[in-house]
Parts: structure tokens; sequence; C-alpha cells
């Protein structure tokens, strides 16, 4: 029988914790171990003791030699500088045959949606229901509702408040025993789930597998009121805010609302002007992050984002669906109080301070304020009168664009009117 099991650490548990305490302390009963061979007994004990969650051997254990339906097992456990989680602990020959199987049982139960294999047929129900969206689990206390019996165990803790695996270095306790593994990791540090497409690093492998998600595209939360779907649970429960019109992040200083709360604390940064994204390259500070990688692609002169219908490149993927409306002539952006259609989202918020006469934009030398930020820069060259705008064909420089394309005429000899 030993020989089928792998040599690698088994993580499996199995009935009472309290199996382990009584071996520990010399009560071992013959129904509490599986007689087999004497080594192996002594492997898995010593796997099962280093697993133990809150149990601190601090003194060296020794469990003598005794009788057990005539088979001895001799176990001698020395001081270990750590604490010991997860336990392996078999209390019938039942209960650890089937452990056995885990690793020698064919996968004969194979999912008809998917490609995954079980050695169980109640492992395949289980994961069908991933699937099918059927939640069998009803919580008595409210009306949340699983797919998974540990999903409710796990959900009724929340209700009862009980969290039995403390953390030796902290005061935090978990609910689980994973839990507390997984966290104890944050104060060793370790991180053994590597990522196979990277050299990123994870201390627990839920981590991992949402962080593949990145290289392999997977999207398997998938919104039920339109086609859409999301790598992650977070982006699915923001996205469904779209539909319910729910915006529950109200600005303290203007009576703008938001459905998210980072976009509450972006658009708030237009009210105290901070800008905590530094440029490395040069001094330029910005408000947002995604602003920040658009500017650095000026230094880098990268451009990844090509027109399909001609050879221009640009380096944010905004810039070129905005181009791109100059092949299709689409104008999405339509105004709600004359009907007028635009291409440009910021060209429409031009166009409707024609309605309200708002003048967002006010020379800092003069009392003159405009509507189009454009003017604005227009008008600040008759203070500062620089002459951006130079003919091709002469030296000739003007303030304005205008002024450059009449003067134009007179190389080319074109008569638009």
């Amino acid at each position: 029988m030993s020989e089928s099991v792998s040599n690698n650490e088994c993580a499996a548990k199995f009935a009472q914790g309290n199996s382990l305490h009584n071996i520990a302390n010399g009560n071992m009963d013959s129904g509490n171990i599986v007689k087999s061979d004497e080594s192996y007994h002594q492997e898995i004990l010593r796997k099962s003791v280093h697993g133990i969650v809150g149990v601190k051997i601090k003194e060296e254990i020794e469990v003598k030699e005794e009788s057990i339906n005539n088979q001895a097992v001799d176990i001698n456990l020395k001081k270990e500088n750590k604490i010991y989680e997860e336990s392996i602990a078999f209390t019938g020959r039942n209960c650890f045959q089937k452990h056995e199987l885990t690793y020698t049982r064919e996968k004969l139960y194979q999912c008809s949606q998917c490609d995954k294999t079980y050695s169980w047929k109640k492992g395949l129900i289980a994961h069908q229901r991933n699937h099918t969206g059927e939640k069998p689990y009803q919580c008595n206390q409210c009306n949340k509702a699983f797919s998974q019996s540990f999903q409710l165990k796990d959900h009724q803790m929340k209700h009862s408040g009980k969290k039995p695996y403390q953390c030796s270095y902290c005061d935090k306790a978990f609910s689980r025993s994973f839990q507390l593994k997984n966290h104890r990791m944050t104060h060793s540090g370790e991180k053994p789930y590597q990522c196979s497409h990277c050299d990123k690093a994870f201390s627990e492998n839920s981590n991992l597998k949402v962080h593949q998600r990145m290289h392999t595209g997977e999207k398997p939360y998938r919104c039920s009121q339109c086609d859409r779907a999301f790598s992650y649970m977070g982006n699915l429960i923001t996205h469904q805010i779209t539909h319910t019109g729910e915006k529950p992040y109200p600005c303290s200083q203007c009576d703008k609302a938001f459905s998210q709360k980072n976009v509450l604390i972006t658009h708030q940064r237009t009210h105290t002007g901070e800008k905590p994204y530094q440029c490395t390259q040069c001094e330029k500070t910005f408000s947002r992050t995604i602003h920040l990688k658009n500017h650095q692609m000026i230094h880098t002169g990268e451009k990844p984002y090509q027109c399909s219908q001609c050879d221009k490149t640009f380096s944010q993927k905004s810039v070129l669906i905005v181009h791109q409306r100059t092949h299709t002539l689409e104008k999405p952006y339509q105004c709600s109080q004359c009907g007028k259609l635009f291409s440009h989202r910021n060209i429409l918020l031009a166009h409707h301070r024609n309605h309200t006469g708002e003048k967002p934009y006010q020379c800092s030398q003069c009392d003159k304020a405009f509507s189009w930020k454009g003017n604005l820069i227009t008008h600040q060259m008759t203070h500062t009168r620089k002459k951006l705008y130079q003919c091709i064909h002469c030296a000739m420089t003007f303030s304005h664009n205008s002024d450059l394309e009449i003067h134009l005429r007179r190389h080319t000899g074109k008569k638009p009117y």
C-alpha cells in the first residue's frame, strides 16, 4: 500500500482533529490507525503532526512502542522551531483506502462541457454546477445559496463570527485552516506558486490562477444582461452597475456621482489639482496612471496601434478609435438639446457649452474666458506674440493656423471663394 502513494507531501485531511492529539499523547486506539507497514506509518505520522494548526510542539515528544493488534509503531519526533499546520489523520481503514485511491484511481468521470476528469462521480457532479449555475446549498439565516457545501460552511462562519484558526505571529484569526496557512506566508515571505508564463510568484494558488488569466485571456465571469465577460469578479460587479444606473459615490464638491469609488477618487483630483503620477524621464506629472503611460510613449516613440485602413500608427488605442471615425464617418455622440452629432466626445462637451454659456477656460493675463481650450490657446498668443505656424514655402510665420492657410493661397494660387 505504501508504495502507491506519491513521495510528495500530501495535504489531505480526514476525520476528527483529535485523532492526532490521541496519537501524540500515546493514547492510540486500534480504530484510530490503519494497520500497514511500520516505516510507512512513521512517515505518515511525521507529516501529520507537521501539520497540526495551532499546536506548538515545543518539547521533544516521544511516543513509545505500544502494541496495536500486534502492530508496533515507534514514533520519535524531535523539537522544531516552527508552528505546524494542516493535519492528516486517518480514523479508519475505509477512509485511508479512499484517500489512497486519489493517487492511484483512474479518472473515469469526464465533464461533457469541458475536458476535466474526476476519480469520483460526486466530484464531477459538484464540478458541473459551475456550468449549470445550480446552487443547492442555502443558508438558513439569509437568502444566499452556494454550489458547494464547503462554501456554505464558510459563509455561515460570517454569521457566527467564529474564527478558530489563530495566527501565532499576529492577532489575526481565520475561519478556515487553509486561510491561516496562506496568511502565514505573508510573515515568511514564501511564494511557492510560480507563473509558468512569466517570473511572477504568489503565496496563494488562487492568486496565481487569477493572474494567469492575463496570459490566457480567460473570462469566466459573464454578465447575465449582456454578452460581455470579464476575467475578474470585481470587474463584473462594477460593469453590472451600468445596467442599473446606480451611482452610489457622490462628489462632495460638485453634483456629480459615480458608479465606482476609484472613478470618484480620480474625479476629485480635478478639484484638488493633485497629480501623483510623475514621469521618470521628465518633470511632468499626471492625475491618472493611464495618462502617464500614454505620455511615456512620447519618450520611447512607441506607436503600437495601427489603423487597418491606412498606414497611420498611434501611441494610444483611444486615439486610434477616434482616428478610425475619419474613415467610417461615424458620429456616435449626439447633443441632447439640438440633435447635432459629433465624432468626438470632447467636441460634444464643448458644443454643449454653446447652450449653457459655460466658459471654463480663463485667460491668466486678462479677464477673457472661452468655452474651448483651443480658443484660449489661440487668444494667449496675442499676449505672447508667439508665431507657431510657419509657411513651408517661405520664412513667414503666423500666430493662427487660419492666417497661415490664407497666406498659402498666394503660393498655391488656390481660390476657394
